[in-house]
């Protein structure tokens, strides 16, 4: 019997925990699968260890593992992998399928520009747009970052569109924000292309506090609750479970 194990990036904040096991709980909502369970893999319980036993109690045959992250950097692509092998060594008799996470897709574009719009009806055309990601040192990131700004520019025809990262990576979202408001636009909008909120979110917020400038400076939302990432997350775990590539851990030299 499959079960689907979700794997959430964990929060110190607790609105941010919450937020990420609701979010799950409706995908689960969209997946015929009979076993789904969630955890993180730190900062908040339960653990991968916890959700991996949790799925085999429930009779689980096979696991479909989903890291439910933004895109393949070292999470994905190490950490994840490294303990659920570690784990699964214990389980000798049960197949774990890895599976992709959300990745570089249209549909997500979609969200942000959403998110953008709820800022504001209408976008002035000579806007500043700074995208803020979380970074990370996977040269992988900056490349999916450049893909995303470049399908936020063609679906909105914006053309001040930056983007800077909060940690791992240059250029830092602070440089970028400093950058963007010599230009003085009227109107700079910071888009966090993060998942929900949590300490990187409120790190952000307390800066753009202690800005003094007189362009107009717009806060958007996180990308949150979304129908469109429930269909990514129930079609990266039908590729795995069609790959049935069983987990193994990359080797980065």
């Amino acid at each position: 019997m499959r079960a689907i194990l979700y794997i959430c990036h964990g929060s110190r904040v607790k609105s941010g925990q919450q937020a990420a096991l609701a979010f799950i709980e409706k995908t689960m909502e969209t997946n015929p699968a009979p076993i789904q369970e969630a955890c993180f893999l730190e900062l908040a319980d339960p653990s991968i260890s916890e959700g991996i036993a949790r799925c085999i109690a429930r009779g689980a045959t096979e696991i479909v593992a989903i890291p439910f992250l933004l895109l393949r950097a070292g999470h994905a692509n190490v950490d994840i992998p490294a303990k659920l092998q570690d784990i699964m060594a214990h389980y000798p008799d049960v197949p774990l399928y890895y599976g992709e996470p959300i990745g570089v897709d249209e549909r997500m574009i979609n969200v942000l520009i959403e998110r953008l719009q709820e800022t504001t009806e209408q976008i002035p055309e000579d806007a500043a747009i700074l995208l803020i990601g979380r970074g990370s040192s996977d040269p992988a990131t900056k490349q999916d970052f450049a893909r995303i700004q470049s399908l936020f520019q063609e679906k909105t025809g914006l053309r001040n569109v930056s983007v800077g990262y909060l940690a791992a990576c240059e250029p830092f979202y602070e440089d970028e924000i400093s950058r963007l408001l010599e230009q003085k636009p009227d109107n700079l909008y910071v888009l966090p292309y993060l998942l929900f909120t949590g300490i990187l979110l409120k790190s952000i917020e307390r800066t753009l506090k202690k800005i003094n400038t007189s362009t107009a400076i717009h806060f958007c939302p996180a990308l949150g609750y979304a129908p469109e990432i429930h269909t990514i997350l129930n079609e990266r775990a039908d590729e795995a479970a069609e790959r049935k590539r069983e987990l193994y851990v990359p080797c980065y030299a």
